[in-house]
Protein backbone atom coordinates (compact mmCIF):
# COMPACT_ATOMS: atom_id res chain seq x y z
CA UNK A 1 0.00 0.00 0.00
CA UNK A 2 0.88 3.43 -0.53
CA UNK A 3 1.86 5.69 1.66
CA UNK A 4 2.60 9.59 1.55
CA UNK A 5 4.43 11.68 4.43
CA UNK A 6 3.75 15.10 5.20
CA UNK A 7 6.26 17.78 6.43
CA UNK A 8 3.50 19.58 8.43
CA UNK A 9 4.15 23.52 10.13
CA UNK A 10 3.26 22.69 13.58
CA UNK A 11 0.33 24.62 14.70
CA UNK A 12 -3.10 22.63 15.99
CA UNK A 13 -5.53 24.36 13.51
CA UNK A 14 -2.94 22.83 10.47
CA UNK A 15 -2.52 19.58 12.03
CA UNK A 16 -6.68 19.04 12.41
CA UNK A 17 -7.22 21.00 9.21
CA UNK A 18 -4.81 18.50 7.80
CA UNK A 19 -6.05 15.38 9.48
CA UNK A 20 -9.52 16.08 8.39
CA UNK A 21 -9.14 16.78 4.94
CA UNK A 22 -7.91 13.70 4.44
CA UNK A 23 -10.33 12.00 6.23
CA UNK A 24 -12.50 13.27 3.94
CA UNK A 25 -10.67 12.64 0.55
CA UNK A 26 -10.54 9.54 1.33
CA UNK A 27 -13.85 8.79 1.37
CA UNK A 28 -14.33 11.04 -1.29
CA UNK A 29 -12.32 9.08 -3.75
CA UNK A 30 -12.46 5.88 -2.09
CA UNK A 31 -8.34 6.06 -1.88
CA UNK A 32 -6.50 2.83 -0.26
CA UNK A 33 -3.64 5.28 0.60
CA UNK A 34 -2.11 6.03 4.13
CA UNK A 35 -1.23 8.94 5.43
CA UNK A 36 1.93 10.43 7.80
CA UNK A 37 1.40 13.61 9.36
CA UNK A 38 4.79 15.37 10.74
CA UNK A 39 4.21 18.22 12.93
CA UNK A 40 7.56 20.51 12.66
CA UNK A 41 8.46 23.92 14.13
CA UNK A 42 9.93 26.55 11.78
CA UNK A 43 13.69 25.20 12.63
CA UNK A 44 12.64 21.43 12.38
CA UNK A 45 11.10 22.06 9.35
CA UNK A 46 13.77 24.10 7.57
CA UNK A 47 16.49 21.65 8.96
CA UNK A 48 14.72 18.24 7.27
CA UNK A 49 13.98 20.34 3.92
CA UNK A 50 17.03 21.54 3.10
CA UNK A 51 20.00 20.61 5.95
CA UNK A 52 19.06 16.80 5.31
CA UNK A 53 17.73 17.48 1.75
CA UNK A 54 14.43 15.98 2.55
CA UNK A 55 12.75 18.08 -1.07
CA UNK A 56 14.84 15.51 -2.98
CA UNK A 57 16.27 12.47 -1.12
CA UNK A 58 12.45 11.04 -0.66
CA UNK A 59 11.99 11.77 3.04
CA UNK A 60 9.20 13.82 1.88
CA UNK A 61 6.02 13.87 -0.56
CA UNK A 62 4.23 16.95 0.59
CA UNK A 63 5.20 19.72 2.35
CA UNK A 64 4.29 22.59 4.10
CA UNK A 65 6.92 25.58 2.78
CA UNK A 66 6.60 29.22 3.27
CA UNK A 67 7.67 32.21 1.10
CA UNK A 68 10.91 32.89 3.29
CA UNK A 69 12.08 29.84 1.98
CA UNK A 70 10.90 29.44 -2.27
CA UNK A 71 13.52 30.43 -3.67
CA UNK A 72 16.63 28.51 -2.40
CA UNK A 73 14.23 25.33 -2.86
CA UNK A 74 13.37 26.25 -6.35
CA UNK A 75 17.24 26.87 -7.04
CA UNK A 76 18.16 23.54 -5.31
CA UNK A 77 15.17 21.81 -7.73
CA UNK A 78 13.48 20.59 -4.59
CA UNK A 79 10.08 21.58 -5.55
CA UNK A 80 8.35 19.72 -8.24
CA UNK A 81 6.62 21.89 -11.08
CA UNK A 82 2.85 22.44 -11.18
CA UNK A 83 2.53 23.28 -14.62
CA UNK A 84 1.40 20.03 -16.13
CA UNK A 85 -0.93 18.82 -13.23
CA UNK A 86 -2.50 22.29 -13.06
CA UNK A 87 -3.45 21.99 -16.80
CA UNK A 88 -5.02 18.78 -16.77
CA UNK A 89 -7.40 18.89 -13.90
CA UNK A 90 -6.51 23.21 -12.37
CA UNK A 91 -8.11 23.88 -8.69
CA UNK A 92 -11.41 24.80 -8.82
CA UNK A 93 -11.84 28.21 -9.90
CA UNK A 94 -8.09 28.46 -10.25
CA UNK A 95 -8.00 31.26 -12.07
CA UNK A 96 -10.21 33.68 -10.08
CA UNK A 97 -9.29 31.89 -6.57
CA UNK A 98 -6.49 34.44 -4.83
CA UNK A 99 -4.99 37.27 -4.52
CA UNK A 100 -2.05 38.22 -6.51
CA UNK A 101 -0.52 39.35 -3.53
CA UNK A 102 -0.65 35.23 -3.17
CA UNK A 103 0.43 34.29 -6.57
CA UNK A 104 3.66 35.50 -7.03
CA UNK A 105 6.29 33.72 -4.54
CA UNK A 106 5.98 30.42 -6.07
CA UNK A 107 5.87 31.66 -10.17
CA UNK A 108 9.24 31.56 -11.50
CA UNK A 109 9.31 32.89 -14.62
CA UNK A 110 5.86 31.14 -15.19
CA UNK A 111 7.27 27.58 -13.19
CA UNK A 112 4.58 27.40 -10.20
CA UNK A 113 5.92 25.11 -7.39
CA UNK A 114 2.90 25.83 -5.02
CA UNK A 115 -0.39 26.58 -4.09
CA UNK A 116 -1.95 28.72 -1.02
CA UNK A 117 -2.04 27.09 2.03
CA UNK A 118 -2.51 29.93 4.56
CA UNK A 119 -2.32 33.22 5.19
CA UNK A 120 -3.26 36.25 7.19
CA UNK A 121 -0.08 39.17 6.93
CA UNK A 122 0.69 41.22 10.26
CA UNK A 123 -1.28 43.28 11.79
CA UNK A 124 -2.37 44.90 15.29
CA UNK A 125 -4.35 42.49 17.18
CA UNK A 126 -6.34 43.98 19.90
CA UNK A 127 -8.69 42.86 23.03
CA UNK A 128 -11.65 44.55 22.17
CA UNK A 129 -12.99 43.86 25.63
CA UNK A 130 -10.33 46.16 27.37
CA UNK A 131 -10.46 48.89 24.74
CA UNK A 132 -13.98 49.29 25.02
CA UNK A 133 -14.06 49.03 28.92
CA UNK A 134 -16.06 51.95 30.01
CA UNK A 135 -14.08 51.44 33.51
CA UNK A 136 -10.73 51.05 31.60
CA UNK A 137 -11.85 54.33 29.70
CA UNK A 138 -12.30 56.38 32.91
CA UNK A 139 -8.98 54.85 34.47
CA UNK A 140 -6.78 56.04 31.35
CA UNK A 141 -8.18 58.96 31.48
CA UNK A 142 -7.55 59.60 35.03
CA UNK A 143 -4.05 58.55 34.73
CA UNK A 144 -3.34 60.35 31.15
CA UNK A 145 -6.44 63.10 30.56
CA UNK A 146 -6.61 61.59 26.96
CA UNK A 147 -8.95 59.23 25.43
CA UNK A 148 -8.01 55.40 25.76
CA UNK A 149 -7.60 54.58 21.61
CA UNK A 150 -6.41 52.07 19.42
CA UNK A 151 -2.65 53.50 19.20
CA UNK A 152 -1.29 55.01 15.81
CA UNK A 153 1.78 55.63 16.58
CA UNK A 154 5.00 53.73 18.55
CA UNK A 155 4.96 56.32 21.27
CA UNK A 156 1.11 55.69 21.50
CA UNK A 157 1.59 52.17 21.49
CA UNK A 158 4.09 52.18 24.61
CA UNK A 159 1.72 54.75 26.71
CA UNK A 160 -1.10 52.30 25.94
CA UNK A 161 1.36 49.08 26.80
CA UNK A 162 2.34 50.26 29.98
CA UNK A 163 -1.52 51.26 31.26
CA UNK A 164 -2.04 47.30 30.53
CA UNK A 165 0.44 46.26 32.13
CA UNK A 166 -0.44 44.10 35.79
CA UNK A 167 2.20 41.62 36.35
CA UNK A 168 -0.44 40.67 39.44
CA UNK A 169 -3.16 40.27 37.62
CA UNK A 170 -1.11 38.13 34.97
CA UNK A 171 -1.74 40.87 32.06
CA UNK A 172 1.13 42.66 30.02
CA UNK A 173 0.40 45.51 27.54
CA UNK A 174 2.00 43.05 25.18
CA UNK A 175 4.14 40.30 23.42
CA UNK A 176 6.99 40.32 20.82
CA UNK A 177 8.32 36.84 19.43
CA UNK A 178 12.10 37.39 20.55
CA UNK A 179 13.07 33.04 19.78
CA UNK A 180 16.03 33.70 17.09
CA UNK A 181 14.88 31.74 14.81
CA UNK A 182 15.31 33.45 12.17
CA UNK A 183 12.18 34.38 11.27
CA UNK A 184 10.09 36.50 14.44
CA UNK A 185 12.58 38.88 15.05
CA UNK A 186 13.83 39.56 11.60
CA UNK A 187 9.94 40.54 10.52
CA UNK A 188 9.74 42.97 13.71
CA UNK A 189 12.63 44.19 12.71
CA UNK A 190 11.51 45.05 9.16
CA UNK A 191 8.41 46.73 10.51
CA UNK A 192 9.56 48.71 12.44
CA UNK A 193 12.17 49.91 9.60
CA UNK A 194 9.25 50.19 7.26
CA UNK A 195 7.45 51.83 10.04
CA UNK A 196 9.77 54.40 10.21
CA UNK A 197 9.75 55.47 6.87
CA UNK A 198 13.18 53.40 5.91
CA UNK A 199 13.47 50.58 3.21
CA UNK A 200 15.33 47.37 3.60
CA UNK A 201 16.44 47.30 -0.09
CA UNK A 202 18.37 50.13 -1.45
CA UNK A 203 17.95 51.67 -5.47
CA UNK A 204 20.24 48.65 -6.72
CA UNK A 205 17.88 45.90 -5.09
CA UNK A 206 20.08 44.57 -2.33
CA UNK A 207 20.46 44.53 1.28
CA UNK A 208 20.66 47.93 3.00
CA UNK A 209 21.23 47.90 7.02
CA UNK A 210 23.64 50.74 7.55
CA UNK A 211 21.24 53.94 7.79
CA UNK A 212 20.48 55.72 10.77
CA UNK A 213 16.50 54.70 10.40
CA UNK A 214 17.81 51.09 10.92
CA UNK A 215 19.42 51.77 13.86
CA UNK A 216 16.36 53.94 15.13
CA UNK A 217 14.32 50.67 14.27
CA UNK A 218 16.84 48.11 16.24
CA UNK A 219 17.48 50.78 19.11
CA UNK A 220 12.82 50.50 19.67
CA UNK A 221 13.33 46.94 19.87
CA UNK A 222 16.59 46.82 21.63
CA UNK A 223 14.86 49.22 24.04
CA UNK A 224 11.82 47.08 24.80
CA UNK A 225 13.25 44.02 25.26
CA UNK A 226 15.78 45.35 27.75
CA UNK A 227 13.52 47.79 28.96
CA UNK A 228 10.70 45.46 29.76
CA UNK A 229 8.36 47.43 31.30
CA UNK A 230 5.34 46.50 29.50
CA UNK A 231 6.19 43.31 27.98
CA UNK A 232 5.07 39.86 28.81
CA UNK A 233 8.21 38.03 30.35
CA UNK A 234 8.28 34.79 27.91
CA UNK A 235 8.73 37.17 25.23
CA UNK A 236 12.29 36.43 24.50
CA UNK A 237 11.57 32.71 24.16
CA UNK A 238 8.43 32.52 22.21
CA UNK A 239 8.27 32.28 18.78
CA UNK A 240 5.18 33.48 16.97
CA UNK A 241 2.61 30.73 17.50
CA UNK A 242 3.54 31.08 21.54
CA UNK A 243 3.07 34.55 21.56
CA UNK A 244 -0.67 33.96 19.64
CA UNK A 245 -1.17 31.39 22.45
CA UNK A 246 -0.24 33.98 25.44
CA UNK A 247 -2.83 36.59 23.61
CA UNK A 248 -5.49 33.52 23.47
CA UNK A 249 -5.02 33.07 27.16
CA UNK A 250 -5.60 36.33 28.26
CA UNK A 251 -2.36 37.15 29.38
CA UNK A 252 -1.55 40.17 26.99
CA UNK A 253 -3.92 43.13 25.77
CA UNK A 254 -2.39 43.52 22.13
CA UNK A 255 0.26 42.30 20.57
CA UNK A 256 1.93 43.09 16.54
CA UNK A 257 1.11 39.43 15.15
CA UNK A 258 0.12 37.50 12.17
CA UNK A 259 -3.74 37.66 11.14
CA UNK A 260 -4.18 34.06 11.66
CA UNK A 261 -3.49 34.21 15.34
CA UNK A 262 -6.02 37.12 15.88
CA UNK A 263 -8.65 34.75 13.73
CA UNK A 264 -7.34 31.53 16.24
CA UNK A 265 -8.23 33.46 19.52
CA UNK A 266 -11.64 34.52 18.13
CA UNK A 267 -13.48 31.32 17.15
CA UNK A 268 -11.36 28.77 19.75
CA UNK A 269 -12.93 27.29 22.35
CA UNK A 270 -10.11 27.37 24.61
CA UNK A 271 -9.25 30.83 24.35
CA UNK A 272 -9.98 33.09 26.74
CA UNK A 273 -10.51 35.90 25.14
CA UNK A 274 -12.84 34.08 22.28
CA UNK A 275 -15.17 36.95 20.85
CA UNK A 276 -13.43 39.40 22.18
CA UNK A 277 -10.64 40.05 19.46
CA UNK A 278 -10.21 42.68 16.53
CA UNK A 279 -7.36 43.91 14.20
CA UNK A 280 -6.25 47.20 13.44
CA UNK A 281 -3.28 49.19 11.67
CA UNK A 282 0.17 48.62 12.68
CA UNK A 283 1.64 51.77 14.00
CA UNK A 284 4.29 53.81 12.65
CA UNK A 285 5.43 57.37 13.12
CA UNK A 286 3.84 60.44 11.50
CA UNK A 287 3.15 60.66 7.85
CA UNK A 288 4.13 57.02 7.36
CA UNK A 289 1.56 54.93 5.70
CA UNK A 290 0.85 51.79 8.84
CA UNK A 291 3.07 49.16 7.20
CA UNK A 292 2.16 45.46 7.15
CA UNK A 293 4.19 42.20 6.31
CA UNK A 294 2.63 39.30 3.88
CA UNK A 295 4.77 36.26 4.16
CA UNK A 296 2.31 33.19 3.03
CA UNK A 297 2.59 29.60 3.70
CA UNK A 298 1.88 26.84 0.48
CA UNK A 299 1.10 23.59 -0.39
CA UNK A 300 4.67 21.88 -2.39
CA UNK A 301 5.40 18.68 -3.81
CA UNK A 302 8.32 17.02 -3.12
CA UNK A 303 10.86 16.40 -6.02
CA UNK A 304 11.72 13.54 -4.57
CA UNK A 305 8.94 12.00 -3.61
CA UNK A 306 7.59 8.63 -5.98
CA UNK A 307 4.01 9.33 -5.58
CA UNK A 308 3.35 12.87 -6.81
CA UNK A 309 0.45 12.44 -9.07
CA UNK A 310 -1.58 11.21 -5.97
CA UNK A 311 -0.13 14.13 -4.11
CA UNK A 312 -1.25 16.74 -6.31
CA UNK A 313 -4.59 15.32 -6.35
CA UNK A 314 -4.72 15.52 -2.61
CA UNK A 315 -3.49 19.19 -2.65
CA UNK A 316 -6.00 19.95 -5.69
CA UNK A 317 -8.91 18.62 -3.44
CA UNK A 318 -7.36 20.94 0.26
CA UNK A 319 -6.91 23.96 -1.84
CA UNK A 320 -11.21 23.61 -2.69
CA UNK A 321 -13.63 26.25 -1.60
CA UNK A 322 -14.99 24.10 0.70
CA UNK A 323 -11.33 23.01 2.36
CA UNK A 324 -10.06 26.44 2.62
CA UNK A 325 -12.86 28.04 4.41
CA UNK A 326 -13.36 25.00 6.59
CA UNK A 327 -9.28 25.75 7.52
CA UNK A 328 -10.11 29.33 9.00
CA UNK A 329 -12.96 27.75 10.87
CA UNK A 330 -10.08 25.81 12.36
CA UNK A 331 -8.04 28.39 12.90
CA UNK A 332 -5.73 28.65 10.18
CA UNK A 333 -6.42 31.76 7.37
CA UNK A 334 -7.93 30.91 4.01
CA UNK A 335 -6.63 32.16 1.03
CA UNK A 336 -9.70 31.80 -0.95
CA UNK A 337 -11.35 35.44 -2.02
CA UNK A 338 -14.59 33.55 -1.91
CA UNK A 339 -13.51 32.47 2.19
CA UNK A 340 -12.36 36.49 2.62
CA UNK A 341 -15.49 37.50 2.18
CA UNK A 342 -17.89 34.56 3.48
CA UNK A 343 -20.89 35.63 5.65
CA UNK A 344 -20.32 32.72 8.00
CA UNK A 345 -16.87 33.32 8.35
CA UNK A 346 -17.54 36.59 8.52
CA UNK A 347 -20.26 35.93 11.41
CA UNK A 348 -17.91 34.33 13.70
CA UNK A 349 -14.79 36.25 13.12
CA UNK A 350 -16.44 40.09 12.10
CA UNK A 351 -13.01 41.53 10.53
CA UNK A 352 -12.32 38.50 8.17
CA UNK A 353 -13.27 40.83 5.69
CA UNK A 354 -10.64 43.23 6.29
CA UNK A 355 -8.00 40.71 5.14
CA UNK A 356 -8.12 42.39 1.23
CA UNK A 357 -7.26 45.57 2.34
CA UNK A 358 -4.39 44.28 4.45
CA UNK A 359 -3.09 42.47 1.38
CA UNK A 360 -3.35 45.46 -0.64
CA UNK A 361 -0.94 47.65 1.23
CA UNK A 362 1.43 44.82 2.74
CA UNK A 363 5.16 44.54 1.88
CA UNK A 364 7.31 41.15 1.25
CA UNK A 365 10.79 40.19 1.81
CA UNK A 366 13.21 39.81 -1.28
CA UNK A 367 12.69 36.64 -2.96
CA UNK A 368 16.29 35.38 -2.64
CA UNK A 369 18.08 31.65 -2.94
CA UNK A 370 20.10 33.31 0.08
CA UNK A 371 17.27 35.21 1.89
CA UNK A 372 17.49 32.10 4.95
CA UNK A 373 21.62 33.02 5.37
CA UNK A 374 20.51 37.44 5.34
CA UNK A 375 17.68 36.44 7.98
CA UNK A 376 19.72 34.78 9.99
CA UNK A 377 22.24 37.66 10.28
CA UNK A 378 19.25 39.89 10.90
CA UNK A 379 18.58 37.73 13.79
CA UNK A 380 21.75 37.87 15.23
CA UNK A 381 22.05 41.19 15.30
CA UNK A 382 18.76 41.75 16.85
CA UNK A 383 20.12 39.29 19.52
CA UNK A 384 23.08 40.80 19.87
CA UNK A 385 21.38 44.40 20.29
CA UNK A 386 19.04 42.80 23.29
CA UNK A 387 22.21 41.33 25.21
CA UNK A 388 24.83 43.32 24.21
CA UNK A 389 25.84 47.20 25.10
CA UNK A 390 27.17 47.73 21.25
CA UNK A 391 26.11 50.30 19.38
CA UNK A 392 23.48 50.19 17.03
CA UNK A 393 25.12 51.65 14.18
CA UNK A 394 28.13 49.51 14.82
CA UNK A 395 26.17 46.01 14.86
CA UNK A 396 24.45 46.73 11.65
CA UNK A 397 27.71 48.11 9.85
CA UNK A 398 28.58 44.32 11.17
CA UNK A 399 25.94 42.56 9.66
CA UNK A 400 25.99 44.57 6.27
CA UNK A 401 29.71 43.28 6.13
CA UNK A 402 28.20 39.85 6.47
CA UNK A 403 25.38 40.27 4.44
CA UNK A 404 28.12 41.97 1.68
CA UNK A 405 29.88 38.90 1.04
CA UNK A 406 27.31 36.21 0.64
CA UNK A 407 25.53 38.07 -2.18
Amino acid sequence: MAKLRFAVRKFDPFEQSMLKFWHQYKQLYAVDVDIEFVPLDLEELYDTLFVKRGLDNGDWDLVHINTDWIAQAFEQGGLHVLNEDLNRNPPEEYSEAWSSSLLGFQNFEGQIVGLPFHDGPECLVIRKDLFESKKEQQQFFNIYKRELAVPKTWEDFLLVADFFTRPADNLYGTVFAGYPDGHNAVFDFCIQLWSRGGELLNSEGNVNLNQVIAAEALDFYRDLFRGKRCLHPSSAVYESVQAGQAFARGEVAMMVNWFGFASWAQIDETSAVRGQVDIAPIPANENVAAPSLNVYWLYAIAEGSNHKALAYDFIRFAVAKEQDKALSLEGGVGCRYSTWYDTNINAHIPFYNKLAALHETARTLPRLANWPDIAHIIDKTVSQAITTDDASSTLLAEAQEKINKIH
